[in-house]
């Protein structure tokens, strides 16, 4: 099993992606409720706060901030996964699926960059905004349906600055 160095900590912001193990496929906006209650039930269990979060179709950007003396963002990122994933019908598996019981939907990591001050937590909420932009499903941020970019317009936060 691997051992990957991570930073552990507590109350940090960090920016997540996350892909589907077969790219191209449109798995996550086909079941976007199901990710949604996956997400909803675990921030329920385990608290966090997600301050920017953007859906495409194979897969997605965060920006989370963990609870004060938190760090344990992988068995959160387990636990939606796991969720998700059970919700879905198994399609093809390799065999190294099989062996370790995955379902092979997600691939098995992910990328995270733990935000260093308000510039860069800017720059990567910015980001998850204009994500749908630069994949040229949209011309404007605002037009994605799958973005938190709408409940930041709703409430009147600005991260960007």
């Amino acid at each position: 099993m691997s051992r990957y160095r991570r930073p552990r900590i507590g109350g940090a912001s960090i920016f997540f992606t996350v892909a589907l193990a077969r790219r191209g496929d449109d798995l996550l906006l086909r079941e976007i409720a199901l990710l949604r209650a996956a997400m909803a039930r675990t921030r329920a269990e385990r608290g966090f706060r997600i301050d920017a979060c953007v859906v495409l179709p194979d897969h997605l950007h965060c920006v989370w901030t963990l609870p004060e003396g938190d760090a344990d963002y992988p068995t959160r990122w387990r636990l939606i996964k796991a969720r998700f994933s059970r919700g879905v019908p198994i399609g093809e598996r390799r065999a190294s699926h099989c062996r370790r019981a995955e379902r092979g939907i997600w691939q098995r990591r992910y990328w995270e960059h733990h935000i260093r001050d308000e510039a860069d937590h800017a720059a990567h909420v910015r980001y998850c905004w204009m994500n749908p932009v630069k994949h040229g499903f949209v011309e404007a941020p605002e037009e994605w349906p799958f973005s938190s970019i709408h409940r930041d317009i709703a409430t009147g936060r600005r991260w960007a600055r």
